[in-house]
């Protein structure tokens, strides 16, 4: 979490909890960190947040997390855009290079899932994608045969973090007079940086 106040999420009525919750359900991909005995590790895992203030991930029981975050406190970081920022696009002297960013960070205790909830997770995780194709009918696990989805599924360990603490940074010039700011956004657009200037036009001070 980037330690200037000036980087966050607008917070009107709750709406910044509410921002949060939409960066994950919309990117659904993060990074799981924990300090084990083997020193730390990362996992990268497809996610799904229960709306109660519950995050769901699985991994495989092979990777060098599995064995040791049941019962551990972890951290979940979630990337969404981000891009350089020349000195020379703020039309104003004395200026400096950056990095424009959006992240979020999520800690608490992680409990291991059973039978029943891995496969409720699943089947929440592929219904959320699948709603976002367009142009399909969606999938769902009744298309598997069942054998070979159970042996899959022996396969993979499913967990539920429960969500203590909710960090984030949304770094978009907010520090920069608003004149600086549309001549960011303005050469961001020209240099294709889309999803970017989209935030920085749409996401006020």
């Amino acid at each position: 979490m980037h330690p200037n106040s000036d980087f966050r999420w607008p917070d009107k009525n709750g709406s910044a909890r509410a921002a949060m919750e939409a960066m994950i359900a919309q990117i659904g991909f993060g990074m799981i960190f924990a300090d084990t005995a083997n020193g730390p590790r990362v996992a990268h895992v497809p996610l799904f947040y229960t709306g109660d203030g519950a995050l769901q991930f699985h991994l495989a029981n092979g990777n060098a997390l599995t064995k040791y975050l049941g019962g551990m406190n972890a951290l979940c970081v979630v990337n969404g855009p981000d891009s350089y920022i020349s000195p020379d696009w703020y039309d104003s002297d004395n200026q400096v290079p950056t990095w424009n960013y959006m992240a979020l960070e999520l800690e608490g205790p992680v409990r291991k899932m059973n039978q029943e909830g891995l496969l409720a997770h699943l089947d929440d995780l592929s219904r959320v994608n699948e709603e976002k194709l367009a142009d399909k009918e969606p999938w769902t696990m009744d298309k598997m045969d069942q054998s070979l989805l159970q042996k899959m599924t022996r396969a993979i360990t499913g967990f539920e973090m429960e969500v203590k603490a909710w960090r984030d940074t949304l770094k978009l010039n907010q520090n920069k007079s608003d004149g600086e700011r549309a001549s960011v956004t303005n050469r961001l657009h020209d240099n294709g940086q889309l999803a970017m200037a989209h935030l920085m036009r749409n996401i006020t001070k």
